[in-house]
């Protein structure tokens, strides 16, 4: 059955163009996928990011507990400390990519991708060495107000003094006289907030938000726009260009995984041998050089002969280019390199280049 967030109807009434995604009804878009990417470049959009899910830890020792199952270390955060880390199988590659955030040694929130919740909670309880973990979705709604002018319009709605919250930091307190956790994350690129509160106060935050940032020029953003704008900033989507069978150093997220951490975490002794021996095949961001767009799934070639395929890829609103995201042989990963994408039967040259490929 296909489920939807607190905020379904308030997408329908705003003439949403509503899809399957994760078993979610949710917008694609509302005007355009343009339009709404330029709205968070230049502006502020609000996404609702309801479906995503959230797993607790809590009691004592759920740091340590929560620690040993992600690649990043938590243990040298401070309370109200955010962090962008991996969960990995045995072999080193991605079970979900995840953010934790510290409240205090007794209290770890986990926020998982929404295709992944049931599968994140199944392994994380079958390993959790300690405080059993609590599926917390069902407790929380999000919004993502994201763009230029996002803080100063989450400012206008909250005492919470904005300027005190750092990047990947946090807060509790009311916004529009909702309680809310107000964390300085995001997929996008831009500054702003992931606004987190009860299902029941959901619609009245988004009404408040949409309203408030009429003078901001505010758009309600769908899943289109969130796709662009994370793909310029060539963050990785779930199912495209991390999965089970690529390992984190191989999506060139070694900087997530801390070999080192007392206690470890699982895949860390693939990762270290790997690290030692060397990687075969890398995450590259490419620009098409021809004409075509590259999209998902789409062969890679060099000299004629398939080397991988791309992961992510479209016409980049903010960098007027098509951009994508592929595996290839390492020694194909240098910037600079050169191979081909099999757009609609034409090998179409690309080039390897520096990442992400929007800059402001």
């Amino acid at each position: 059955m296909t489920r939807r967030t607190p905020l379904n109807d308030g997408h329908r009434a705003l003439g949403a163009r509503m899809v399957d995604f994760a078993g979610w009804d949710m917008p694609v878009q509302y005007s355009s996928v343009i339009a709404e990417h330029e709205a968070v470049r230049n502006a502020v959009g609000l996404f609702d990011v309801s479906h995503m899910g959230e797993i607790e830890f809590r009691g004592p020792g759920a740091l340590e507990t929560a620690n040993r199952l992600i690649t990043n270390d938590l243990s040298k955060c401070a309370d109200g400390q955010a962090l962008y880390a991996g969960l990995l199988n045995e072999q080193g590659g991605f079970v979900d990519d995840v953010v934790a955030y510290r409240f205090s040694p007794e209290r770890i929130l986990i926020v998982v991708n929404a295709s992944n919740k049931d599968k994140d909670f199944a392994w994380m309880q079958a390993r959790a060495e300690g405080v059993k973990p609590v599926d917390r979705s069902d407790d929380y709604a999000q919004i993502a107000v994201q763009g230029p002018k996002a803080v100063a319009l989450v400012q206008r709605l909250t005492p919470v003094d904005l300027t005190k919250i750092g990047t990947y930091r946090f807060a509790e307190g009311p916004v529009a006289g909702i309680a809310c956790i107000v964390s300085r994350t995001g997929y996008t690129g831009e500054d702003g907030f992931e606004l987190y509160c009860a299902p029941g106060d959901a619609e009245a935050l988004w009404k408040a938000l949409l309203q408030e940032g009429q003078a901001d020029g505010v758009k309600p953003c769908g899943l289109g726009a969130r796709d662009s704008l994370r793909t310029e900033m060539k963050f990785a989507l779930y199912g495209n260009d991390i999965d089970d069978a690529h390992t984190a150093l191989e999506a060139g997220l070694g900087w997530i995984c801390k070999l080192d951490k007392a206690g470890g975490f699982i895949g860390r002794d693939a990762l270290a041998k790997q690290k030692a021996e060397g990687i075969q095949r890398k995450l590259v961001g490419f620009e098409v050089t021809g004409s075509g767009i590259p999209r998902h799934g789409y062969p890679l070639l060099k000299d004629g002969q398939r080397v991988g395929e791309v992961t992510s890829g479209t016409q980049g609103p903010s960098v007027k280019k098509p951009i994508g995201m592929g595996y290839v042989p390492v020694e194909l990963s240098g910037e600079g390199s050169t191979f081909d994408v099999e757009i609609r039967g034409r090998a179409v040259p690309a080039v390897v280049v520096k990442t992400p490929f929007w800059k402001k």
